[in-house]
Formats: structure tokens, C-alpha cells, sequence
């Protein structure tokens, strides 16, 4: 929501997406309420049929779609050997298989208009490993080399592709680990900034990668984590 909100005030017309209907419609109301041009889409970004629905109403809307910004996912956490097909098969098909059904939607589109942006949301545990999160870690990691792929096959059709890798972010995913206090500690220990990053620090960063002031750089990995990977 911060991504989209930071977008709506800096002059975007914004389309929402997600599986969870009441959500969508809870942050389109906010987002029109602060005056913004906004709309919601329920979409299973896993499948095709609805990646290409969501596509085809944002341009019917807005009569064009200049932004595409890649950040859904979900976060089970097992190692290699505990965790089931099942469980790799749901965090893969989101994580990872989204980011690509999205961009592949999407990129025609701005092929056509000649110019767009393409942010994916990562993580650092794309970056180093994080124990108990085999493919999390592993999806994360794939979307970073997806991300420069992509960027070097479009790059002389002045399409920018981007990713962020954020750190520990105050999000509903990371509500349970943060409510844990000796978690927490060692989140904020292992941090050398000594803080958990904010929404709105990614955001800002998407903002960033979103802007004219980022056209020269694609395939690059934006890392927001408070000092994580500099260790």
C-alpha cells in the first residue's frame, strides 16, 4: 500500500491488485479519499487468465501503462528437506513464476508505446541466505537474476527493469517475527542501522526506479535494508 500511495502523491493513476477482494476495495476507498485516480483488480498473479484480465482493465481505465511494479508474494518458512512440494509450488508460483507472467503481460504493451519501467520487489534473502527459508530464498534469488536478464533483452527498447532487495520491513508478513522480542532483537542487531525499515522506505525507492531521474539505470538491484549486506 505505501508503493501505491507514495505513487498517488507524486501524480499516478494507480491500479491495485491482489487475491483478497475486501483489501483491494479498502485501499482503493483510502487512495480515492486522498484524491487520487485509483482502481482495484482482484488478481491471482500465478494465473495467466487473470494476469491478462488485470492488464487489459488498467489500460482500458487509464488508456495506457507506463509502471509495472512486481510485489506480491508470500513467505513460507522451511528448509530443504521439511518443506513439501506443495508448499514450493505456492511460494515459487507467486514469488517468482508472477514476476514473470506480469513483466510477459505487460511488456508487449510498453514495447508498443516505446518507453516503460518495471520494478520487482525482492528481498535480501535473495541476496545471502537466511536459515529455514529454502525457497523463499531461493525464489527471491531468481527474481534478482530474472530482473537483470530482462533488463539487458529490453533495454534498447527503452524499457527499465529494476529490482529492490529490501531488509527487515515493518510489513503483515513480517507482523509475526516482529511480535516475537527476542526475534526482534536479533533483527535489529543484525541491522547496523539499529531499526526496522518502514513501507515507505521501499516506496521511495520504487518512486525512484519509477522516475525520469532513473533513466539510466536498468538491471540494477536496489538494496534497502538498513545495512544488512554491507556486513
Amino acid at each position: 500500500m505505501a508503493i501505491a500511495t507514495l505513487f498517488a502523491k507524486e501524480g499516478a493513476k494507480v491500479c491495485i491488485s491482489g487475491r483478497r477482494q475486501e483489501i483491494i476495495e479498502k485501499a482503493v476507498v483510502e487512495l480515492r479519499q486522498s484524491g487520487a485516480d485509483a482502481m482495484g483488480v482482484n488478481c491471482d498473479v500465478s494465473e495467466i487468465e487473470q494476469v491478462n484480465g488485470m492488464v487489459e482493465k488498467t489500460i482500458a481505465q487509464f488508456g495506457k501503462l507506463d509502471i509495472l511494479v512486481n510485489n506480491a508474494g508470500v513467505y513460507i518458512g522451511h528448509d530443504a528437506v521439511s518443506a513439501t512440494e506443495e508448499e514450493w509450488d505456492k511460494v515459487v508460483s507467486i514469488d517468482l513464476k508472477g514476476v514473470w507472467l506480469c513483466s510477459k503481460t505487460v511488456l508487449p504493451h510498453m514495447i508498443t508505446q516505446g518507453k516503460g519501467k518495471i520494478i520487482n520487489v525482492a528481498s535480501i534473502a535473495g541476496l545471502v541466505g537466511f536459515a529455514g527459508s529454502a525457497f523463499y530464498c531461493a525464489a527471491k534469488g531468481a527474481v534478482i537474476n530474472l530482473t537483470r536478464e530482462m533488463a539487458l533483452d529490453y533495454a534498447l527498447k527503452n524499457i527499465n527493469i529494476n529490482v529492490i532487495a529490501p531488509g527487515v520491513i515493518d510489513t503483515d508478513m513480517t507482523k509475526p517475527f516482529l511480535e516475537d522480542e527476542q526475534a526482534k532483537k536479533g533483527f535489529l542487531a543484525t541491522t547496523p542501522l539499529g531499526k526496522i525499515g518502514k513501507p515507505e522506505d521501499i516506496g521511495w525507492g520504487a518512486v525512484y526506479l519509477a522516475s525520469d531521474e532513473s533513466d539510466f539505470v536498468t538491471g540494477h538491484t536496489l538494496v534497502i535494508d538498513g545495512g544488512w549486506v554491507a556486513k
